[in-house]
């Protein structure tokens, strides 16, 4: 087994992770009652997405190089060989706004879960519910 087989088996493993990390997320996500929980979930899904798009962007060629070009060679070879070995600026840029969305997102969904324990008493949305058809307050 040569380095490049190694290489191909640990980027389908990284891919196969990915996507196993995705899937207990979004299960946590629509299965469990708690809202915090629910919360923890979401957060893991957010991140495992992070790298699902920083792993698109990235070229399975080596050497990898950051898409800076130091001295620019007017040559089509040249230009070739630049984009053949860079990698994709964008998703790492896309993958920065995202953090700061999905931080400001978490940051409401937690005070709103707060906010549900501070008036019920439990962050289970079932309990919620019954309390709320208890009282009268619309279900």
């Amino acid at each position: 087994m040569g380095a490049s087989d190694l290489a191909l088996m640990l980027w389908l493993y990284s891919w196969l992770v990915i996507f196993a990390t995705m899937g207990a997320a979004l299960w946590g996500i629509i299965r469990r009652p708690n809202m915090l929980k629910k919360i923890i979930c979401l957060t893991v899904l957010g991140d495992t997405t992070y790298v699902f798009m920083n792993m698109v962007g990235y070229r399975l060629v080596y050497p990898v190089t950051p898409p800076i070009i130091p001295n620019f060679h007017p040559s089509p070879s040249y230009i070739s060989e630049f984009v053949r070995h860079s990698v994709d600026p964008i998703p790492p840029t896309l993958t920065l706004t995202g953090v700061v969305i999905n931080l400001a997102v978490t940051m409401l969904l937690v005070f709103i879960a707060v906010r549900n324990y501070r008036l019920y008493g439990t962050l289970d949305y079932r309990e919620i519910s019954r309390i709320k058809k208890e009282v009268g307050e619309g279900g």
